[in-house]
């Protein structure tokens, strides 16, 4: 850069020189003029300064400005979003500062593709749509098969006739199956993550979200490494001598830093687990390869879970009821409440129907005679309604025919007379 504008920078140091300076520079110039040799040497100099000059491009000046991916991927945080188009931007930093920013959603890999987007995918073809499990469930494609096979085995009358009137209500599934497979057994669709796009070939990628280091080897894998029973994995070796994969740090692999299965035995022959990585003073390098360690944290924990009591906490009693048990058993206790009160009620009518007749007839339940002055003038009525009366809350109005003439005059009036107290 300070090469590139050195001329520039030539003219504001002429502006700083002091005029000491300039008054030497014209008495050497004036020297120069007098003596014969300078004047050939400055012909000379411009017939070599007259020759054409060999100036960068743009296009070099850039790329002799632009970092290199390493150099880039030195100086941002996250490496692994430079991509090797990322230099040829105006600012390379700030564009991959940007790309491993938190929640960024990347550009699409298609972009600097020159051929047309899915353009790959012709010819391949699409694969039909397929209806969840919990509708499969219900038996709807069983239904559609038997329409449709009694369709096709009918004539080209019957299918015109059918085309023409056509009969509704043929699949018929019961409602509560309908209800339990979308109330019930619904399952969540697979959907996508924050900033995941879809790019061309996506589908037929391996899917390695429910696999994990370190899991059982399937039978299948076995057969195709030629593996046997109580065979180590050809690749321990290799670990042995260069040490686990740093990526999982955490990761168990017997044989390196974990104990090697009962029946197994350490050496270089067919399913071996070749020789135990320990340093020259016979200690394990790269973990517990003996058990020696395991067995201890055995031990402590045995001592320590007998110290402890291991019971389950909060497990329901054996009389204990669920919860629909309890709500019918409070529902019974509070229908019999309710039916004690009612013969109470009940009884306590009676008891005070039984007093008013007595007094009614004249008779004391203690056995004396009745005043007369109590009962003179009265009358013993057969029934007693100790309840209150009942109001009507609305009362039918009567209607009569009109007489009246007129454009507007009404067919039937009100007779509102009989209306009168109603409450």
């Amino acid at each position: 850069m300070v090469e590139h504008f050195a001329s520039v920078f030539e003219k504001y140091y002429s502006l700083d020189k002091p005029e000491e300076d300039e008054e030497s520079e014209e008495k050497d110039v004036e020297m120069k003029a007098e003596d014969p040799e300078t004047k050939k040497e400055d012909d000379s100099d411009t017939d070599d300064d007259a020759e054409p000059e060999t100036k960068m491009t743009k296009r070099k000046l850039r790329k002799m400005h632009q970092p290199t991916v390493a150099e880039l991927k030195q100086k941002v945080s996250k490496a692994d979003v430079v991509d090797w188009v990322d230099i040829t931007s105006a600012d390379p930093e700030l564009l991959v500062h940007l790309k491993a920013y938190r929640n960024s959603v990347p550009v699409p890999i298609h972009w600097a593709q020159k051929r047309k987007y899915l353009q790959g995918k012709r010819g391949i073809e699409k694969s039909p749509f397929e209806l969840p499990q919990f509708i499969k469930d219900t038996g709807i494609m069983q239904v559609r098969q038997t329409i449709k096979d009694k369709d096709d085995a009918g004539n080209l009358k019957q299918k015109q006739r059918e085309k023409m009137n056509p009969k509704m209500g043929k699949l018929e599934i019961e409602y509560q199956r309908l209800h339990d497979a979308f109330f019930k057994y619904q399952t969540k669709p697979k959907l996508s993550r924050h900033g995941e796009l879809y790019y061309e070939g996506k589908e037929f990628e391996t899917k390695l979200g429910t696999r994990k280091p370190g899991m059982a080897l399937s039978e299948e894998l076995k057969d195709a490494l030629g593996m046997g029973p109580l065979h180590a994995p050809p690749w321990l070796i290799n670990m042995q001598r260069f040490g686990p994969p740093r990526s999982y740090p955490g990761l168990k692999i017997p044989g390196l830093n974990a104990p090697i299965p009962e029946g197994a035995q350490w050496g270089f022959q067919p399913g071996g687990y070749g020789k135990p990585p320990v340093d020259e003073f016979g200690r394990p390098l790269y973990g517990d390869v003996f058990g020696t360690f395991m067995s201890n944290e055995e031990d402590a924990g045995a001592e320590y879970n007998a110290k402890v009591e291991l019971e389950p906490w909060g497990e329901p009693d054996e009389g204990a009821l669920s919860e629909e048990e309890e709500a019918q058993a409070a529902m019974e206790l509070e229908e019999e409440a309710a039916e004690e009160e009612r013969t109470l009620e009940s009884e306590q009518m009676t008891d005070q129907g039984e007093q008013i007749t007595e007094i009614g007839t004249g008779t004391d339940p203690s056995g004396m005679a009745t005043p007369a002055s109590l009962v003179d003038g009265l009358e013993t009525p057969d029934t007693i309604q100790l309840r209150k009366e009942e109001k009507s809350l609305y009362r039918i109005v009567p209607q009569k025919e009109s007489n009246a003439s007129g454009f507007l005059a009404p067919q039937h009036v009100y007779d509102i007379s009989q209306a009168v107290g109603v409450s």
